[in-house]
This record gives structure tokens, C-alpha cells and sequence, in this order.
């Protein structure tokens, strides 16, 4: 399960299970960053898995989980490219905050019960 810990990040991995809300500028944000993403998780502190590549996918500027484990992932992409995620498995959970920026991305993760973190960076395929 310590895995878990490492996909926060994913974008992400994100500050709290915060989501933004959205509004009708969100719509920029749609056609700038919705599409695949490939997000590189790396832990920095603490006893989790080294570094994991997860598939996120991002609708209507809502950041999704892109592959076929039972992740629950939620969060938002803002117009500026500000992202907030939470992942959730049981009762393990992680956050993550960051920016993307064009078809790039990079932030910070926190699974604060699992006592890691680290960071993450994010490329766009799709």
C-alpha cells in the first residue's frame, strides 16, 4: 500500500483534499490542459516506494485517474495551471499541489499518515 503514498502526486499529487471550485473560467483551463497525462512520483522522505510513472487524465479541468487500480483521485486545474489533487485508498490517503504549465508540470506530494513526501513532474501525451 505504500505505493498509494507515491502517487500523490501524481499531481499529482496536493495541500488537502481541497478541490477548487469551479467557475466559468475554468473553461480555459479545459482546452489548455484537459487531455493524458504522465505524472513521475518521487519520494524524497520517508520509507515509500523510490519513484512510480501513473497515467492521470484530466476533463473539464478535473484531474482523474487514468489507469486500473481502485485510486479514488480528485482535483482541479485552474486557468494558471495551479493544481490541487487528493488520493484516496482505504484508509491511506495523500495531497499534492503544483503547477502545470503548456504540456509540462511539477509539484510537491504529502501522504502525511505514511510520513512521505516528495515530488512529482508531469508531461502531457494526448
Amino acid at each position: 500500500m505504500k505505493s498509494l503514498f507515491a502517487v500523490a502526486l501524481g499531481f499529482c499529487a496536493l495541500a488537502s483534499s481541497t478541490v477548487f471550485a469551479q467557475t466559468e473560467t475554468a473553461a480555459l483551463a479545459q482546452s489548455t490542459f484537459d487531455g493524458k497525462w504522465s505524472v513521475l512520483i518521487v519520494t524524497e522522505q520517508g520509507n515509500c516506494d523510490r519513484a512510480y510513472r501513473y497515467p492521470l487524465l484530466i476533463q473539464n479541468g478535473n484531474v482523474l485517474y487514468g489507469g486500473k487500480k481502485n485510486f479514488n483521485v480528485s482535483g482541479q486545474v485552474q486557468p494558471s495551471g495551479a493544481v490541487v489533487v487528493s488520493v484516496t485508498q482505504g484508509n491511506a490517503g495523500a495531497v499534492g499541489t503544483g503547477r502545470l504549465n503548456g504540456k509540462y508540470g511539477s509539484g510537491k506530494w504529502e501522504a502525511p499518515q505514511g510520513g512521505c513526501s516528495g515530488r512529482w513532474q508531469a508531461d502531457k501525451r494526448g
